[in-house]
């Protein structure tokens, strides 16, 4: 930046839910996927342990999130890379908070290969500072974004 005046920023960002794109096999996956299945099938077989924790960012946070990153005035950031996150859940975490609204939803547990892919991960990401000196603050949490999930994709796939 000093020498080009040029400011490059830029974020990182854990696995995105969404109900807009259908899960493509991903490590982070499982937790767009499992809503297909339980609203279509009321099962699901997961491909990761139920004890498994990954940090997720759900896409209406995410897509706010970029907004605001580009609206703000650029004296505020202090760094040129930003962690970003929403929320940090388990896999059996998710299920109990989609049987809130599915109860005869069944899962199976079967890891797969994506299970040490999930395992080198970190199980959650720190964003404080992105919290701190550009005002970051993600407004779903698990069960928001688990409630807003089903009413999207019920629609759309029923």
């Amino acid at each position: 930046f000093k020498k080009y005046g040029l400011l490059t920023l830029s974020m990182r960002l854990p696995g995105i839910i969404s109900s807009e794109t259908p899960p493509g096999g991903g490590t982070t996956d499982y937790a767009v996927e499992i809503f297909y299945e339980a609203i279509k099938h009321k099962k699901y077989t997961c491909f990761l342990r139920e004890d498994t924790m990954l940090p997720m960012l759900y896409q209406p946070d995410c897509l706010q999130c970029h907004l605001d990153f580009a609206e703000k005035d650029p004296s505020l950031f202090k760094r040129h890379v930003y962690n970003v996150t929403g929320m940090s859940f388990t896999a059996g975490e998710l299920v109990a908070e989609i049987k809130k609204h599915i109860p005869e939803l069944k899962v199976e547990y079967k890891p797969d290969f994506r299970q040490e892919i999930a395992d080198s991960w970190p199980k959650s990401i720190d964003d404080s500072l992105a919290r701190k000196e550009w005002g970051w603050n993600p407004k779903y949490d698990l069960a928001a974004m688990t409630k807003d999930m089903i009413e999207k994709l019920s629609k759309r796939l029923k």
